[in-house]
């Protein structure tokens, strides 16, 4: 049987392509529970630092959800449509975008439905000068089901949404580009090297400093500023006693290229700790030991 989403790795980064290229990569109920379970597995694997979604073909990154199988699940009822689909496809937009690595849309051809329901998920997004991009459901006579509704309204703003979810119309890279829906649009050609090159421009840093934005960033993006500040606050209350925080700032001081450590080990020592606090106090020109 035919993988429904590939995975290869390499130099730390995954390469998961959509495999349904004779369907556009539609997003059928196994393919999204297969995505589902790779995540799973790369979110506990310390050799995958980063992923690249993609779609398997020259034609699509994915057209959406599978319309038969889905006007099948209708036709069982609402309760079966909502079981089967609706919570589906938000359980995969909803672990996309508070994911603790960093994951890039690698857009590179049809993104319609649920496949530009993944884009607005994911944190980072690259398009193909190819790609092309619509909120499609409107002529289905439904609303998008996978948080269109929700996230690209926050993402183009309310009036520039509504536009595109009401009239259904496609639109091309630099209008997603615009809208803040991609990062950047790059020949066809370049779609893989650009989403490679950003990958590793992120993984540059710190995995647990990265892990920390992308929490306190979707966990705060739709909370009131006084608790998103909470939020920052709390992610870098986790970052303090780190050994990689450490490492960031003995490096600055001593104008040196970090090496982190990569995971959550703590200072745990009182004299390391001691030590490295005078480090800094010596460095910044207080001249003092902590009490």
């Amino acid at each position: 049987m035919t993988d429904l989403v590939l995975n290869q790795t390499r130099e730390g980064i995954a390469v998961l392509s959509l495999n349904r290229p004779e369907k556009l990569n539609a997003l059928n109920y196994a393919m999204i529970d297969r995505l589902l379970a790779i995540l799973d597995t790369i979110e506990t694997d310390n050799a995958v630092r980063a992923i690249i979604l993609t779609g398997a073909g020259d034609r699509a990154f994915s057209a959406g959800g599978d319309i038969h199988e889905f006007s099948s699940s209708v036709a069982a009822g609402t309760d079966v449509a909502l079981r089967d689909f609706v919570m589906r496809g938000q359980r995969l937009t909803a672990r996309l975008e508070a994911f603790r690595k960093p994951i890039i849309a690698a857009v590179n051809g049809i993104a319609f439905g649920g496949g530009c329901e993944i884009t607005e998920a994911v944190p980072l997004a690259i398009a193909s000068d190819r790609a092309m991009f619509a909120k499609p459901e409107i002529n289905l006579a439904m609303p998008p089901t996978f948080g269109g509704t929700q996230r690209l309204p926050r993402l183009a703003g309310r009036k520039r949404a509504l536009e595109l979810l009401l009239t259904g119309d496609w639109f091309p890279p630099p209008r997603a580009l615009e809208l803040g829906l991609v990062n950047e649009v790059v020949p066809h050609q370049d779609l893989m090297p650009a989403a490679f090159d950003l990958a590793r421009r992120v993984l540059r840093h710190s995995g647990p400093a990265i892990a920390s934005i992308l929490n306190a960033v979707a966990r705060g993006i739709n909370l009131g500023i006084a608790e998103g500040l909470l939020v920052e606050a709390e992610q870098f209350a986790r970052m303090a006693p780190t050994a990689d925080l450490r490492e960031g700032l003995d490096a600055w001081i001593e104008r040196r290229k970090p090496g982190y450590d990569g995971s959550w080990r703590h200072i745990s020592r009182p004299d390391e700790a001691r030590r490295a606090s005078l480090r800094l106090d010596q460095a910044a020109g207080q001249g003092k030991a902590p009490r």
